[in-house]
């Protein structure tokens, strides 16, 4: 289905390709030897140039679940990279020793500036704040594991909408489904990209903006929470100011449908407060481990092992 594809950004693939990927994400998670072992002798290489613990582990997991291996690294620092090492020339080396690269690069575009170089699929694991298309499916897969179809939903996105590059995918993901309306709770500073409403008119897909989380937690079927990024910022007051601009608290829970669910890509700050954790609405950890399961899939697929 997939194999030898590389995974850039989210319309890389078609809404029946990736319902397949969902599909056998969930016989994954239901039949515990599916697919198991049938990776054997194969590498993938995880190329992270910016800290991560979920995407990078999962990752890993999901390949030796599959009977494969890993290698890569965690941080440049342990790599040529730090010598001055041209990104293309790591990419066409590392391509010597794996069957697929996952990588994860502060700037922009990285990944389809390695995915021209390789002769081996790349997935992206984050490109700055462009796109992370495998968290998108990781959402995508929650939201119908949870809800029980990705149409027919109104979705919110509160906190970093500018930087939040996992927003900026599953916004341009879920337009492509049907009936869908969007919500984008931000101080003005952390509005989303106009690059991302103009593609939603240019969709007809309905959308609002507001400043106050309370005014649109009545709506919501899915609430999709963000931190502020210290890491995208270039002025520490300015963090310091937004860091903490909206909370999730019991008290604003109490304004939701019970039919709500949280999502957030982690890791989480201040923005969810512990005692969300124990409502029912609270899919984040779940979301976590769905991730390993869809990524069990791509992998899969992307290595022609079904």
């Amino acid at each position: 289905m997939l194999k030898g594809r590389s995974l850039i950004e989210p319309d890389n693939f078609s809404i029946e390709e990736m319902e397949k990927l969902f599909s056998m994400a969930e016989k994954i998670e239901k039949e515990e030897s599916y697919l198991r072992e049938s990776g054997r002798g194969r590498v993938l290489a995880t190329l992270f140039f910016e800290p991560s613990t979920r995407t990078r582990l999962s990752f890993e997991a999901a390949m030796l679940r599959l009977g494969g291996n890993c290698l890569g690294f965690a941080e440049p620092g342990s790599s040529s990279a730090a010598k001055g090492e041209s990104l293309a020339d790591t990419i066409r080396t590392v391509a010597c020793y794996a069957d697929a690269i996952v990588m994860r690069n502060p700037k922009e575009g990285a990944s389809l500036l390695a995915s021209r170089c390789s002769p081996v699929p790349v997935i992206n694991a984050g490109d700055g704040g462009h796109h992370h298309p495998t968290q998108t499916l990781t959402d995508l897969l929650t939201i119908r594991r949870l809800r029980g179809d990705i149409r027919n939903l109104t979705v919110g996105y509160c906190g970093d909408l500018k930087f939040g590059r996992t927003v900026h995918s599953l916004a341009k993901a879920l337009a492509r489904y049907k009936e869908i309306k969007m919500i984008f709770i931000s101080p003005e500073e952390l509005v989303v990209p106009e690059y991302i409403t103009r593609m939603l008119k240019k969709q007809n897909i309905e959308f609002a903006e507001t400043r106050i989380l309370e005014e649109a937690m009545p709506e919501l079927d899915v609430l999709y929470m963000t931190r502020v990024q210290r890491e995208r910022f270039f002025n520490e007051e300015d963090y310091i100011r937004l860091k903490d601009i909206y909370v999730l608290s019991r008290e604003k829970m109490e304004l939701a449908k019970k039919e709500l669910i949280v999502l957030h890509p982690l890791p989480r700050v201040n923005e969810i407060a512990v005692e969300v954790d124990a409502d029912p609405r609270a899919a984040y950890f779940r979301q976590a481990k769905y991730g390993m399961y869809v990524r069990m899939a791509l992998l899969a697929s992307i290595l022609g092992l079904v």
